[in-house]
């Protein structure tokens, strides 16, 4: 009888290792579903002439201090933002009149340069929480956002605009040159970057 029943449960053991074996390594692995809509909500034309590209790269440290107990509140990450930043002219309501009785080809007001686009990407290091906190996806996208507004800063401080004036000089001088070739003089409105002709 012992034997009997010994000889049952190796059997049973048998059939339930197969059974997990047989799910473990033949059974087909579930494939994650993901789906997307994409939408097109609205398109407008831009005329923009960007002039320069800066790369920049900062730290940036984020640090929510709830007082005492802080291993129970606090949240802090550590941020590397690497960004690039394309500065130039935003020509939306740049005006070019041709006067053919005397040759002359008017183009402005000329705008400031300005920072038209800012491509960043983050990195998270050493991000921990406190106990009883965690971040939540809106602490994600202020930190977005305050990194984004660092960079910035940091690229108006910098000297990325009178070299995007600069450059802009640069195209211009090819224009004016190309009109005279015709014949034509250019007039630049309310330009104050260079040595370009007026």
């Amino acid at each position: 009888m012992a034997k009997r029943l010994w000889i049952i449960g190796a059997l049973a053991f048998t059939f339930l290792l197969g059974g997990w074996l047989t799910y473990r390594f033949l059974a087909p692995k579930p494939k994650p579903a993901e789906s997307a809509s994409i939408l097109l909500e609205k398109i407008r034309t831009v005329v923009k002439l960007p002039t320069v590209e800066g790369e920049f790269s900062e730290i940036y440290n984020y640090n929510e201090y709830s007082g005492y107990f802080t291993w129970l509140w606090d949240k802090k990450a550590l941020i590397r933002v690497h960004a690039v930043v394309s500065a130039g002219y935003d020509l939306t309501n740049l005006k070019i009149e041709a006067d053919s009785s005397v040759r002359v080809l008017r183009i402005g007001p000329v705008p400031e340069p300005q920072i038209l686009s800012i491509d960043h990407k983050l990195e998270y290091y050493d991000v921990s929480t406190g106990f009883f906190t965690a971040f939540s996806p809106e602490d994600y996208n202020r930190m977005n956002q305050r990194a984004k507004d660092l960079i910035r800063e940091q690229a108006l401080q910098s000297n990325l605009l009178p070299t995007a004036r600069e450059q802009a000089g640069k195209v211009f001088d090819i224009v004016r040159f190309m009109a005279e070739s015709t014949g034509w003089r250019v007039e630049l409105v309310g330009w104050s970057g260079g040595n370009t002709a007026q």
